[in-house]
């Protein structure tokens, strides 16, 4: 655990927790990502963790509707998980666990660089990235 932790930011436990979710998302399993995360978004009520798993769902749900050729839902949902990046960012909850673990930094980039009024080839970069492989990361 980080010596400098504060309640709300994101840590080694979360990221355990997360481990389902990422090798679904991994996987291109979007909804079953989407369904697998919102139960852990569900249960951290009241901790600011809690957006990174928001963060997920949300482009998880954007991408499911990207193959679905829904652009109006992948646009919907990349636009709140830009908001919940804000937030993240805002109250602090990054921390170094993300960076290191989740590419994060890539991630965010990646996501901001689609434009409000995208069409589906926007995506493409988007559902190209995947996270770190769960099986690879370091014990923590």
């Amino acid at each position: 655990m980080e010596t400098n932790y504060q309640f709300g930011q994101f840590t080694n436990e979360h990221l355990n927790l997360l481990k389902t979710g990422i090798v679904l998302y991994n996987e291109d399993k979007f909804w079953e990502c989407h369904e697998e995360v919102e139960d852990l978004w569900l249960s951290d009520y009241g901790d600011d963790a809690r957006y990174v798993y928001w963060v997920v769902i949300q482009v998880a749900t954007s991408l499911y509707h990207y193959l679905d050729g829904n652009l109006n839902g992948a646009e919907g949902m990349i636009r709140k998980a830009k908001r919940k990046l804000e937030i993240c960012e805002k109250r602090k909850v990054e921390t170094e666990i993300l960076y290191k673990y989740l590419s994060w930094e890539k991630f965010k980039r990646i996501i901001r660089k689609i434009p409000e009024k995208s069409c589906l080839d926007d995506y493409n970069e988007l559902y190209s990235f995947k996270f770190k492989n769960p099986n690879h990361w370091e014990k923590i």
